[in-house]
């Protein structure tokens, strides 16, 4: 039972990130890379704050703020300077690498850890107190507090997807020239799109600094392979059960990814491996998406 309460734990906090993925790949179609630096951009962000008093939810709010900041970049130099989506992601990463390193080592006085330990967090204090802290001997505090945090968050990008600008994001991703058609600018969905997915990465960087109470600048190595992976998964997995929407797939598909890298902690795989193993997940994937595709085409042609 506590390894199952690990890796839903573990993967809640990341699905945040993988929601954010699933925007800019799935529904923009946009490979963006710059994920890798606005994921710590928003645990450093939010740890720093902690540090210095602010209220850990507020925190999370800047953090999402932040990565806002950072997918507009990311947008802006795609839209108004006509970058490819890989040299955009890649220079807003580099720019973030930098910004990360000043704002650790000048919110904690020269360290490269900020470290919140004995502070407040979302799953300390507040209205998580209300929560039961012991079920069957297991503290299942946090997991609950992430649990009804990635839903509440799942809700709100089903109805955004539902409006009207979430609308023309989908067609944005899909078909420019219909977007173009409607007299709307499909470079500003872009940008919103890859403004929010950012945001939710920083977010998800933000709640991972405070449940493991620190933050630092390689956090973010390999959350882009981490993200696709997931949503990859998670679709590829899920995509015939009709009731169950994509975001939901997303989410479940982090859990099932997560599971994969505890069996290999179980089994005894050093951690040094962590990224390997990431990287040949990554990969069956792809390859098992890959196949999906194939005999859903074949069967179509049959029919």
């Amino acid at each position: 039972m506590n390894i199952l309460k690990v890796v839903l734990e573990e993967g809640f906090k990341y699905a945040i990130l993988a929601l954010g993925v699933y925007l800019s790949y799935s529904i923009l179609d946009f490979p963006d890379l710059s994920v890798d630096g606005t994921m710590p951009l928003g645990a450093i962000v939010s740890a720093i704050l902690i540090l210095h008093g602010v209220n850990p939810w507020i925190s999370l709010v800047v953090a999402f703020a932040c990565g806002l900041a950072a997918g507009c970049l990311t947008g802006l130099l795609h839209v108004k300077l006509k970058l490819q989506p890989l040299l955009s992601g890649i220079l807003v990463y580099t720019v973030l690498l930098s910004i990360n390193l000043v704002l650790v080592k000048f919110g904690t006085g020269g360290q490269s850890i900020a470290s919140t330990f004995g502070r407040d967090n979302v799953f300390n204090s507040g209205v998580a107190n209300v929560l039961p802290s012991n079920i069957g001997g297991l503290n299942v505090r946090k997991l609950i507090v992430l649990f009804i945090f990635v839903v509440l968050i799942k809700i709100l990008i089903d109805l955004y997807l539902k409006t009207k600008s979430g609308m023309l994001l989908r067609a944005t991703g899909s078909n420019q020239q219909y977007v173009v058609m409607l007299a709307r600018n499909p470079g500003a969905s872009k940008i919103l799109g890859l403004a929010i997915g950012n945001g939710l990465a920083a977010l998800s960087g933000a709640v991972v600094a405070q449940s493991t109470e620190s933050a630092n600048t390689q956090m973010g190595v390999g959350m882009v392979v981490f993200g696709l992976s997931s949503v990859i998964i998670g679709l590829s997995l899920f995509k015939r059960v009709g009731f169950m929407k994509a975001t939901t797939m997303v989410i479940l598909g982090t859990v099932i990814y997560k599971a994969c890298l505890q069996i290999a902690v179980v089994i005894g795989l050093p951690s040094d491996y962590n990224k390997l193993l990431m990287a040949v997940l990554f990969v069956v994937a792809l390859l098992f998406g890959k196949t999906g595709k194939i005999k859903l085409k074949r069967r179509e042609k049959n029919a």
